[in-house]
């Protein structure tokens, strides 16, 4: 247990939550589930689970084999994130495009839940965050998936059209301070 940081863990799932950002999501789920009548929870979330933490470990080697160190790819991550985090204050969609037709792993594990935005943050956090913090971050963070995906209905109903784009807009923050400090950190500024 002495390897483990519950304020590592904490932090990380926090930026995560962020950055997968499922709640500010829940459109897109409900417009798929509306689309194919079921959404398939379970395997999404355990193939998101799969391919972060796989890229969690061989994600730094993909970099060396193109020239690219963990610092470099940190500050590109911060960029990302920033661009995400606009995305979400300002409701215009970069990255996302029209819902897909089917909701098989393809859309929900990758990209909705392990998208571009999710690698980068995995990498960039591997910069500051023990290897097993991070672990458990993302552990904690499928298994909420796993109940949002499970719940959206009731979500919908509970959090209307308004909590939902409130709490979009508070995350979005929170990713853009996530994002500076990432470059920072890794800048040297």
């Amino acid at each position: 247990m002495e390897n483990f940081n519950y304020k590592q863990i904490l932090s990380v799932t926090m930026i995560l939550f962020a950055i997968i950002d499922i709640l500010g999501s829940i459109p897109v789920v409900i417009s798929l589930r509306n689309k194919v009548g079921h959404i398939q929870s379970e395997k999404a979330s355990i193939v998101a689970l799969l391919l972060m933490i796989l890229f969690l470990f061989i994600g730094e080697e993909m970099l060396k084999i193109i020239g690219l160190d963990i610092s470099s790819f940190a500050i590109a991550g911060s960029v990302v994130i920033f661009i995400i985090a606009m995305e979400m204050i300002l409701g215009i969609n970069f990255f996302r495009e029209e819902a897909p037709e089917s909701a098989s792993i393809v859309p929900l594990a990758f990209p909705l839940i392990a998208g571009s935005g999710t690698l980068t943050t995995l990498l960039s956090l591997k910069s500051e965050y023990a290897t097993q913090n991070i672990i458990v971050g993302i552990i904690l963070n499928m298994i909420f998936v796993y109940i949002v995906l499970k719940n959206t209905i009731y979500l919908e109903k509970i959090l209307g059209k308004t909590g939902l784009n409130i709490m979009r807009k508070a995350f979005g923050i929170i990713l853009l301070a996530i994002a500076i400090k990432l470059f920072r950190n890794n800048t040297g500024l």
